[in-house]
């Protein structure tokens, strides 16, 4: 679907880049997917490895790494209207599915779900949600990397419409 303008190859890139964020948050809730299942754990843990590294290394080693790397894309792409729709839309779209995920652990830690260690909770329904978090939030950051990358803007249900009415103000 494209609603605006043409996208130049940078603006592919950057955005495709910009989505790895949520994709790597989300790898934390697939631990037990990865226990039962192997070689998916080396499909995608081991071409990710120095990824998880470095943006791990920075937002646990930078106090509110996170926070920062949030702030400086919401202040500098999305509000930034020089720059192209296709690059604004996408960050906004990427960050949102970012808050996702993060409300989604805080809400986790506040009903004492251990999501991010389901593979040795031993509790069927918290390894169940963290399935269904990885597989929904994964596959939804790399539709959206698929699609920025074929230049096309990835229509995610409601999160596309949020970033829509956003960038719109």
């Amino acid at each position: 679907m494209t609603r605006r303008g043409s996208q130049t190859p940078g603006d592919r890139i950057l955005a495709c880049v910009i989505y790895l964020l949520p994709l790597l948050e989300s790898v934390r809730y697939g631990g037990y997917l990865f226990d039962l299942m192997p070689l998916l754990a080396q499909l995608i843990l081991i071409p990710l490895s120095p990824l998880l590294r470095l943006y791990g290394g920075f937002v646990q080693g930078v106090p509110f790494g996170g926070l920062i790397i949030f702030f400086a894309l919401f202040l500098l792409v999305v509000r930034n209207r020089n720059l192209s729709h296709f690059l604004r839309f996408n960050t906004m779209q990427a960050l949102i599915i970012k808050i996702g995920l993060s409300l989604i652990a805080i809400l986790s830690q506040l009903f004492g779900l251990p999501l991010q260690a389901a593979a040795t909770s031993g509790n069927l329904l918290v390894a169940v949600m963290a399935n269904f978090v990885f597989l929904a939030f994964f596959g939804g950051s790399l539709y959206a990397i698929i699609q920025t990358a074929l230049g096309r803007y990835p229509d995610l249900p409601v999160v596309s419409d949020a970033a829509y009415q956003h960038l719109d103000r």
